[in-house]
């Protein structure tokens, strides 16, 4: 839709009227933009249709704002998130990223003159561990330098004791939604000897298992379905494998770290700052989306996930 209305302006010739620009003081909506500074636009990167008012809800409850929290659809899939307080926004903001049903919510801060035609949502906020990488290059600087080839670095871990466990590392990353997940890299030190390391993402939300992208799974892929139409079958490079079973201190939620997830409760963890119940756990149909280590073959289908998971 957005796009016809963009063409038929390309091919519209204005009146004199139309070529009018309109000029509107700050005063004019200053209310409306204190409201707005306080604010998270966000969209949902589904590839099924979705429950608005069920997310809502849902939302409203992981957040622990059910009154406060103002929600407005402002555009196809398009929501408007207004809170009372920065503290609230940043809590909700620094406790992603969201999903609900296995669909993530992808979300902007508010910016003067963002408009339901120019907002854009490129990436998606993960916790993402490196495992296997040599003793020696297992340090916050190395996780920064390996997390900037996948994306834009938000916030690399830093332990607070050294002599606690250390199996990976954790870097937070913006990841690109239009590019594949890595599943790992080759590290070289000075000598140049490669080692290769393996990622791990954390609350990892709906991903194909054929082409690695987020946002949809084997049933919604159309590079899979042009592959396997006729019969043939497709090796799947992708896999549960590259979901991480927990955070720093394993599957416990209880003895993890603020960022950890909690995907055996089913809770909500936004950023550890506040804690909310989800409705069931994460729940994955083994017969609809398979895939193993190696990148066999499987069956084609779709994850599934019920209630708000923030990681």
């Amino acid at each position: 839709m957005a796009e016809e209305v963009i063409n038929s302006l390309e091919n519209m010739k204005l009146t004199t009227e139309e070529e009018e620009v309109i000029a509107i003081s700050k005063e004019g909506h200053l209310e409306e933009i204190e409201s707005c500074v306080l604010s998270l636009i966000g969209k949902i990167l589904m590839c099924k249709p979705f429950n608005k008012k069920a997310t809502q809800n849902t939302l409203r409850r992981a957040w622990g704002r059910n009154e406060e929290l103002q929600i407005i659809e402002v555009g196809a899939n398009l929501f408007q998130f207004k809170f009372r307080s920065e503290f609230e926004m940043e809590r909700v903001w620094k406790g992603g990223s969201w999903t609900f049903d296995n669909q993530v919510l992808m979300l902007r801060k508010w910016k003067s003159g963002m408009t339901t035609k120019n907002v854009q949502f490129e990436a998606v906020p993960l916790w993402v561990q490196i495992w296997d990488a040599p003793f020696d290059m297992a340090c916050p600087r190395v996780a920064r330098e390996v997390g900037s080839r996948l994306g834009v670095v938000e916030e690399v871990e830093r332990r607070q004791r050294q002599d606690q466990q250390n199996l990976f590392m954790r870097v937070k990353v913006a990841i690109p939604i239009s590019k594949p997940l890595r599943r790992g890299g080759y590290l070289a030190g000075s000598d140049g000897e490669k080692v290769w390391t393996t990622f791990k993402y954390e609350r990892l939300p709906m991903f194909c298992h054929h082409c690695g992208l987020l946002g949809h799974d084997i049933k919604h892929c159309a590079k899979y379905f042009a592959l396997t139409k006729n019969g043939k079958e497709a090796p799947l490079q992708y896999g549960e494998w590259l979901k991480a079973s927990g955070g720093r201190m394993g599957p416990n939620p209880g003895r993890q770290s603020r960022n950890d997830t909690a995907e055996d409760e089913g809770r909500v963890k936004p950023n550890g700052l506040g804690r909310a119940t989800a409705d069931s756990h994460d729940e994955v149909n083994p017969r609809e989306q398979e895939g193993n280590e190696k990148g066999n073959n499987g069956k084609a289908g779709n994850n599934k996930e019920a209630g708000v998971n923030g990681g």
